[in-house]
């Protein structure tokens, strides 16, 4: 079981893991299952550190799991676990607490490791990141393929590098493996994922770029049918992306903005490398060279020193993107990070403004899944009734059924809330 929830698994027997997070956790989750394949009433939780609420999700997950299974040794792990370990090997039933690079070792889950102790690296020592041969991800039709780990900006809100450790790239060879290993297992789309993966290969001889590897990758791998980005830094997008995204038709059209806020005031409390009119150059150029392409953005409302007019400017901005997928949350002010001592905006109107935000997100993407009507649209199935287009558009099949994994082309016929409603053409 991989899940964002807080349900735990009430079964006993076998390894269950609960995610919370990102990509990148749900890529290290399969990894973790792979190398605790051989052990018994486990349960793995996953942590993720980017909000409180995050946080409080898992501590109600584990106690929820030692209540239903109280024979099961619970290990905890991810970036709450790196961060403060203490904190959460304190939690009623934990048996052992490991950290972001301890967790990816295959020594760490025998059943010998499993009494030691727990284990937990100092990750801004790390230097390295290993590549981990995962071939399935369960429950799911797309894969992720780790390219980068770790992240050597230090935005003002975020805590994450302190769980993630220093930026560390890995190697070309390696994930043309993986993505290799990942098509002759069935897989039709892959997505590239890490922490600061437009940081990719800073760090190796030549400092290549990350269009250079999708490049390469494409190259060397002719029968992967779909290459998906994840989030991406605005003002790091290389030439090659902008090549790729023009004249690749295996290259999803679809960019998720690490954008934050649409006010140059607040992006620069925040510390971020970009101002509004960056993020608008890359949304126009986008546009221009595939109209049909789908942009989202991660957005962080209420802010610390964030006023109704500065506010209002994240407002306009978004109203005249008109992006279609926004990743909406609240400020959560994270321990011994420069924001959480800035003037706070109280709680209830964060999330007042989120919703103000994510209403804003709903309208523009019913506007966009509209514009898509009539075209033939390349759907992965993700269920026999519904997937993701190109474009990452969700598409429900009227009538008929295909199969999970299954690319089939769709007509769009319809809006409904949920997106799109199309037929097999």
């Amino acid at each position: 079981m991989t899940s964002t929830d807080a349900d735990a698994p009430t079964e006993g027997g076998g390894v269950d893991i609960l995610t919370f997070g990102c990509r990148l956790n749900t890529y290290e989750s399969e990894v973790m299952r792979g190398h605790a394949a051989a052990l018994d009433d486990v349960i793995i939780v996953n942590t993720c550190a980017v909000t409180g609420e995050a946080e409080r999700q898992a501590r109600q997950a584990i106690r929820r799991a030692h209540r239903q299974r109280p024979g099961a040794r619970i290990v905890v792990t991810g970036c709450a676990a790196q961060i403060d370990p203490d904190r959460w090997a304190a939690i009623p039933g934990v048996s052992r607490v490991l950290g972001n690079e301890d967790k990816l070792k295959a020594e760490s889950w025998s059943a010998k490791a499993l009494t030691e102790g727990h284990a937990v690296s100092d990750i801004m020592a790390a230097k390295e990141t290993a590549a981990h041969l995962v071939t399935d991800f369960a429950g799911r039709t797309r894969a992720f393929v780790q390219v980068q780990q770790g992240c050597d900006h230090r935005c003002t809100f975020c805590i994450i590098p302190f769980g993630r450790g220093p930026s560390r790239s890995v190697p070309v060879g390696a994930v043309v493996e993986q993505v290799r290993a990942l098509v002759g297992a069935g897989y039709r789309e892959v997505v590239l994922t890490g922490v600061d993966i437009t940081s990719w290969g800073g760090d190796l001889p030549g400092t290549p770029r990350l269009g250079q590897l999708c490049r390469r990758v494409l190259a060397l791998v002719p029968e992967l049918e779909r290459l998906r980005l994840s989030s991406v830094d605005p003002v790091e997008i290389d030439e090659d992306i902008w090549r790729l995204l023009e004249a690749e038709d295996r290259f999803m059209p679809y960019l998720h903005l690490s954008l934050q806020a649409g006010s140059d005031m607040i992006l620069k409390r925040m510390k971020r490398r970009h101002l509004v009119a960056d993020a608008a150059a890359v949304i126009d150029r986008a546009r221009s060279i595939r109209p049909e392409i789908g942009i989202g953005a991660d957005l962080i409302a209420g802010f610390p020193t964030e006023d109704e007019t500065l506010f209002g400017e994240t407002l306009s901005f978004l109203e005249q993107a008109a992006l279609p997928y926004l990743h909406v949350f609240p400020y959560s002010a994270r321990p011994d990070t420069p924001a959480a001592r800035m003037p706070a905006i109280p709680v209830v109107e964060r999330k007042a403004r989120a919703a103000r935000i994510r209403a804003i997100g709903d309208q523009a993407a019913q506007a966009y899944y509209r514009s898509l009507l009539g075209r033939d649209l390349k759907v992965l199935m993700e269920t026999p009734e519904s997937g993701h287009s190109a474009e990452f558009a969700p598409v429900r099949l009227a009538g008929g059924q295909s199969e999970a994994g299954r690319i089939e082309v769709l007509r769009a016929t319809a809006v409904d809330e949920g997106g799109l409603v199309a037929e097999i053409v």
